[in-house]
């Protein structure tokens, strides 16, 4: 049982985390792979969290939960299903609390950029303030993964609970699976700038379900082992990158972003679907320097883009893309050096300050 609350009450308890783009290494950070290596690089828009707190009473339910834009139920799945309740469900309210939650972020639902995972952790780390006590930002991660993998029966690895809680650009080591170390991918300021500036999210307009990518791969993959060749060719690009960025070498980057987009080709005839493959073309006649099809991949999702020198040409290829389709369009996305962010106020002191 939870331990009773301050007494400061009401109080409104926000959180925001970031979302993930250009996972590379993805799918070696799973059960079935056992061992891995990500890049990858948290992003804005951010998930916002909002958690009013106050006291409970007899008449009204423990917990309302309002999801802007974020989540609908799966086929199959109740309401009461969902991320946002089973995240609640985790950890607990405390006796005589009762919250409402507000979720939201301008990121596209379904875009392969881990905005389950940021949802869960902002939730789960504005929760953490219900109580004494405060959890790490990596221990919030991996509560996060237990939410997805445990209560909802979902298939996640663990990259994007982390980079959500982390920020900045990472890259992760998975010694034994779940069990990772993450290192942030310290560079100079004007190669940060100058990765922002190339960076371009294209959403393909249709929302995607990593858990039935995960399920196709893992029956593809049944006989071939953790050192398959096919994730071996993912976890070195991983490494390819972080070493490209550390010196600042974006035609490198934008090498093992493509490589790593054609070696999720060969984990499954699906997972590079038609849209994908025809903005990808786009890119490579405007001169982008490498792309990466985000998350699980397969059917709708959006792709990482790397621009090449010219901000012009960048313009060009992004209006073209989005012509090409109208469902097609750029999200723009900026570098997130923190991860998990939570803050609170009392509602008293805002009504203070308005009279």
């Amino acid at each position: 049982m939870r331990r009773e609350p301050p007494s400061n009450l009401p109080r409104v308890i926000n959180s925001t985390a970031p979302v993930r783009v250009c996972d590379n290494g993805g799918w070696t950070d799973t059960w079935f792979a056992q061992h891995g290596k990500v890049f990858n690089i948290a992003v804005r828009p951010h998930v916002e969290v909002q958690v009013e707190v106050s006291r409970r009473s007899d008449a009204g339910p423990q917990v309302l939960v309002n999801t802007e834009n974020i989540e609908t139920p799966r086929a199959g799945e109740p309401r009461g299903d969902s991320l946002p309740h089973a995240a609640v469900e985790r950890v607990g309210v405390p006796d005589g609390l009762a919250i409402r939650v507000n979720v939201f972020s301008e990121a596209p639902v379904g875009a392969s950029t881990g905005t389950s995972a940021s949802v869960t952790v902002a939730l789960l780390g504005a929760l953490d303030r219900l109580t004494p006590g405060r959890t790490s930002p990596h221990e919030i991660a991996y509560l996060a993964h237990s939410v997805e993998t445990e209560l909802l029966g979902r298939q996640s690895g663990v990259q994007d609970q982390l980079c959500a809680a982390y920020g900045g650009v990472n890259f992760i080591e998975i010694e034994r699976y779940p069990d990772a170390r993450v290192s942030r991918v310290e560079t100079s300021h004007e190669v940060l700038w100058e990765l922002e500036r190339r960076l371009s999210l294209v959403y393909l307009g249709k929302a995607h379900c990593s858990t039935d990518v995960h399920e196709k791969v893992i029956e593809f993959l049944a006989d071939s082992g953790p050192d398959c060749k096919q994730l071996a060719d993912l976890r070195r690009t991983a490494e390819a990158s972080r070493d490209a960025l550390l010196s600042g070498d974006f035609t490198a980057l934008g090498r093992a972003m493509s490589e790593n987009t054609e070696a999720q080709g060969r984990l499954h005839p699906e997972i590079i679907g038609r849209d994908a493959a025809r903005v990808i073309e786009i890119a490579r006649r405007h001169g982008a320097l490498g792309w990466k099809l985000n998350g699980a991949g397969g059917d709708g999702g959006s792709l990482t883009i790397l621009g090449a020198t010219s901000s012009r040409q960048a313009r060009a290829m992004l209006a073209e893309i989005e012509s090409a389709d109208p469902l097609f369009r750029r999200v723009r996305v900026s570098l997130s050096p923190d991860g998990l962010r939570v803050w609170e106020r009392t509602l008293d002191a805002d009504l203070t300050r308005a009279s």
